[in-house]
C-alpha cells in the first residue's frame, strides 16, 4: 500500500469482514473507529515504554490522575512530531494492536482494557463512537479478532501516512460509507473544492497579513460535522505560509461526526479540547469566544422546532443572538448565520485591526424567503444595514453529495476593505464547473482548481459587469460574472395600496334567509339566563319575536329597488324599522349590510363617520417601493394612472423606524443575471416538428412491415 487510494480500498476491504451482523449502512460504525484507534496506536508506538515508566514514576510520588495527564501526553509525543503542536494523547495500558493479536481468546476483554488505558480525551472520542456496543456486538459474531488482526497489519505510523494523508483517508472514509448507507452525505462531508474555494475567497483580502512570519489565526465552525473545513482551512494557511498557524475550533451534535473531526483534530496535534460536542443553539460551546475566521455548511431546510423554546426565549432577551430576527420554523439556517456574527470579533478603529470574516453555504430560501416584516427579511436587513454582506457566489448545481440544487456561498465581515463599504457583489459561477466521469450521488459536477483561481480573481477585482468566456452546452459563450451594488438596491418599502368600498343593495328574499342563518341574527333568540328555567324560556320567546320582527322589516323594503348607495339604504332601512317600531342591533344591522350588499363599480364609495373613504379588503393590494425611489412619486407614477381612486394607507408603517410602509430585503441573484434568449424561429420548430412526424411514420411503417 503505497498510496492513498491503497489505503482506502484495504480499509474498505476490511468492511467485508462484517457482513452478517452488519448491514452495509452500518460498517462505519466499527471502521471509522478502528481506523483512529490504529492510528493512534501507530502514533504512540515509539514512546510506549517511556510512557509507562514515567506512569509509573508519577503514580509512586503520589500525583492526581488530573496532574497526571499532562505530564504522559508531552511523554507521548512522537519524536518527529512538530514542537509548535500539542501532542494530546497518552496509554497507559501494556497493551498494543500487535499484543491484541497475539492473544485471540480474550480480544474483546483486551481491546476494552486497551481503549481505557488512553487518556480521558481519547476515551471521550470513542464514547461518542458507542464502540463498546460493537465490541460486545463483533465478540458475539466471531468477528472482532478477524477485523482487528486485519487493522494490526495496516502500517498508519506517521513515516507511512502524514497528518494530511490521514485526514484524506478519513474523508474519504466517510464519504464511501455515507454512499453505502445511502445517507445524506452532505450532511456529514462538504466537497473539498466547495470549502477550498471558501476558503480562497475568505482569507484573500488578507492575503498580505497571513504571509508575516509568526501569525497566528483562529477559524470556527459551528456545525464542523467531521471536520473538513477546518483541515482544508488550516492546509491553505500552511501552503500560503508554512509559519502561520491557524487555531480552529469547531462544534457539533452528531455523536459519530463529533467523534471523527475530535480523531482528526487529535491526530493532527490540535487541541481536541477546541472541538466540542453539542447543539450549537442551545448549548453554545464557547460562549464569549470571538474567532478571526468563521466557516459553515449548516444543513439545508433543517427544522428548529425542538429548539424552538430556548431560541425564542433569547429572541426576546435584547442583545441576543438572535433578537435581529427568526426564520420560519422549518429552516434554521439563518440562525447558524446570527450565531456566527455573534462570534466575529469588534472592529478597533482606532488601532485599524480587529473584525472577522464568515463564510458560509446556503440554498437559495435564505436569498429571498419572506416578506417585509418577516424574520428572514429583518435578519437580511439588518446584514446589509450593518453593512456586513461584502459578496455572494452562486455556485453550480449538482456539487453536492445529498443534492442537485443551486447553492450559494455568503461573505459576511464586519471589517470591509474601503472600495467595498456600503457595496454587495454578486458573483454568478454558476458556469464554472466540469462534469465528472463517475456521479457519486447526486454529486456530477466539480470545480477544478483553475476555476477556484478564475472565481477567487473574479472576487477580488471586484468589477461591476465583469464578463468571461464560460463554457455552457458545449458553446463558448461570454457571460456577465459578477455585478456591484449598493446596498439599498436590495431593500424596499412594502406599501398598502387602499380602494374604496363601494356597495349595492336589495332586498331579495334569497337574501333576507341569508340574514336568518348570520350568528348574530340567532343570537337574538338565545338567552344568558340558566337553562331550562322559565326566565330563560320566556328571554328566548322575547328573542324570537324580535327576529321575526326585523325579518318583517326587511321584507317591508321594495325587493326591486336598488340602492347604489350605501348611506341611503341605512337610512331607509332606519326609516323602515322606526315606522315598525322595531329595534335592529348593531351586530344584527351589520349582517345584514353584509347580506343584502353586493360590489359593484358603479356604486357610490362608502365613508367612516368622519367622511372617509372606507377601504374594500377585497381589493387591497401591495406595492414594493425600491428604497431608493420616493414612495408618493412611486405612487403617482406606477398605481395612480391605473387606478385613480387609491390611496396609500399611511396607518401601516415599519416597526423600526416608524415610517409609512414595511421594510423588506431580498437578493434575487438570478434576476440580476438574467439574460433573455429568444425562441427559435417558427419555421425552425416546424420544420423539426415535421422531421420528428415523418421519423414516427417510418418507425410505424417498420413495426406493421
Amino acid at each position: 500500500m503505497n498510496n492513498f487510494s491503497e489505503k482506502v480500498a484495504f480499509i474498505w476491504s476490511v468492511a467485508d469482514l462484517l457482513r452478517g451482523p452488519y448491514r452495509p449502512n452500518q460498517y462505519g460504525k466499527v471502521i471509522l473507529p478502528l481506523t483512529v484507534l490504529r492510528r493512534l496506536d501507530c502514533l504512540l508506538e515509539p514512546t510506549r515504554r517511556k510512557v509507562l515508566d514515567k506512569h509509573e514514576e508519577l503514580k509512586r510520588k503520589g500525583m492526581s490522575p488530573q496532574a497526571i495527564e499532562p505530564i504522559l501526553n508531552r511523554t507521548a509525543a512522537p519524536p518527529d512530531w512538530p514542537k509548535d503542536r500539542p501532542f494530546l494523547a497518552h496509554n497507559t495500558s501494556k497493551l498494543d494492536f500487535q499484543r491484541l493479536k497475539d492473544d485471540p481468546n480474550n480480544i474483546a476483554r483486551n481491546l476494552t482494557h486497551y481503549i481505557k488505558g488512553f487518556s480521558a480525551n481519547v476515551r471521550r472520542i470513542f464514547e461518542h463512537f458507542g464502540f463498546a456496543e460493537h465490541i460486545e456486538k463483533l465478540d458475539k459474531a466471531n468477528r472482532l479478532y478477524l477485523v482487528v488482526s486485519k487493522f494490526a497489519d495496516m502500517a498508519l505510523h506517521p513515516a507511512a501516512v502524514s497528518n494530511t494523508e490521514m485526514g484524506y483517508i478519513f474523508e474519504e472514509l466517510i464519504r464511501k460509507f455515507s454512499e453505502a448507507a445511502n445517507e445524506t452525505a452532505g450532511d456529514h462531508f462538504t466537497p473539498r473544492e466547495v470549502i477550498r474555494l471558501m476558503v480562497n475567497v475568505l482569507f484573500e483580502e488578507d492575503g498580505e497579513a497571513l504571509t508575516k512570519k509568526g501569525i497566528v489565526r483562529t477559524l470556527f465552525d459551528p456545525a464542523c460535522g467531521t471536520g473538513g473545513m477546518l483541515s482544508v482551512a488550516e492546509e491553505y494557511l500552511d501552503e500560503l505560509n508554512p509559519d502561520a498557524k491557524l487555531e480552529v475550533f469547531g462544534q457539533d451534535y452528531n455523536p459519530e461526526s463529533y467523534a471523527i473531526c475530535g480523531s482528526d483534530m487529535l491526530i493532527k496535534g490540535q487541541n481536541i479540547e477546541h472541538i466540542v460536542f453539542g447543539d450549537s443553539f442551545t448549548e453554545d460551546g464557547f460562549p464569549g469566544e470571538r474567532y478571526d475566521y468563521l466557516l459553515a455548511n449548516p444543513p439545508f431546510g433543517v427544522e428548529w422546532k425542538p429548539e424552538e423554546d430556548f431560541i425564542r426565549e433569547e429572541h426576546a432577551r435584547k442583545g441576543g443572538r438572535f433578537d435581529a430576527g427568526l426564520p420560519r420554523i422549518n429552516d434554521g439556517s439563518l440562525l447558524f448565520l446570527q450565531h456566527m456574527i455573534s462570534k466575529m470579533k469588534p472592529v478597533d478603529a482606532r488601532k485599524g485591526n480587529g473584525g472577522s470574516r464568515i463564510g458560509i453555504v446556503f440554498n437559495g430560501s435564505p436569498l429571498f424567503t419572506g416578506d417585509a416584516g418577516s424574520g428572514e427579511s429583518n435578519i437580511r436587513r439588518w446584514i446589509i444595514q450593518n453593512d456586513w454582506l461584502e459578496a455572494i457566489i452562486a455556485l453550480p448545481d449538482q456539487l453536492f453529495y445529498n443534492t442537485g440544487i443551486f447553492t450559494y456561498i455568503w461573505i459576511v465581515t464586519n471589517r470591509k476593505a474601503l472600495h467595498r463599504r456600503g457595496k454587495v457583489q454578486l458573483i454568478n459561477a454558476v458556469h464554472f464547473y466540469r462534469k465528472m466521469r463517475k456521479s457519486l450521488g447526486n454529486k456530477r459536477n466539480e470545480i477544478s482548481e483553475d476555476q477556484i483561481d478564475e472565481i477567487t480573481c473574479i472576487y477580488g477585482e471586484f468589477k461591476d459587469g465583469d464578463t468571461r468566456q464560460v463554457q455552457i452546452d458545449g458553446q463558448r459563450e461570454t457571460v456577465c460574472v459578477s455585478k456591484v451594488f449598493d446596498n439599498e438596491d436590495f431593500g424596499y418599502r412594502k406599501i398598502t395600496v387602499e380602494r374604496p368600498l363601494r356597495l349595492k343593495f336589495q332586498a331579495l328574499p334569497e337574501r333576507i334567509e341569508v340574514v336568518r342563518e348570520a350568528s348574530a341574527f340567532q343570537n337574538l333568540a338565545k338567552s344568558k339566563k340558566k337553562a331550562g328555567s322559565k326566565a330563560a324560556e320566556a328571554e328566548a320567546e322575547s328573542g324570537r319575536r324580535h327576529q321575526e320582527d326585523i325579518l318583517k322589516v326587511l321584507r317591508s323594503l321594495d325587493p326591486g329597488r336598488v340602492w347604489m348607495d350605501r348611506a341611503e339604504f341605512l337610512a331607509d332601512l332606519g326609516a323602515a324599522a322606526e315606522s315598525a317600531g322595531v329595534r335592529i342591533p348593531a351586530p344584527v344591522r351589520k349582517a345584514i349590510v353584509a347580506a343584502l350588499g353586493e360590489r359593484d363599480e358603479q356604486a357610490a364609495i362608502c365613508r367612516d363617520d368622519d367622511g372617509n373613504p372606507e377601504p374594500d379588503p377585497d381589493l387591497r393590494d401591495y406595492e414594493n417601493v425600491p428604497l431608493k425611489e420616493d414612495i408618493q412619486d412611486y405612487f403617482d407614477r406606477e398605481v395612480k394612472p391605473h387606478v385613480p381612486d387609491a390611496w396609500i394607507n399611511e396607518d401601516v408603517r415599519d416597526e423600526q423606524d416608524g415610517k409609512v410602509g414595511k421594510v423588506g430585503y431580498e437578493i434575487p441573484i438570478s434576476r440580476h443575471f438574467y439574460v433573455y434568449k429568444p425562441p427559435r424561429p417558427l419555421e425552425a420548430i416546424e420544420t423539426d416538428i415535421a422531421a420528428m412526424e415523418k421519423d414516427i411514420v417510418r418507425m410505424l411503417a417498420e413495426v406493421t412491415r
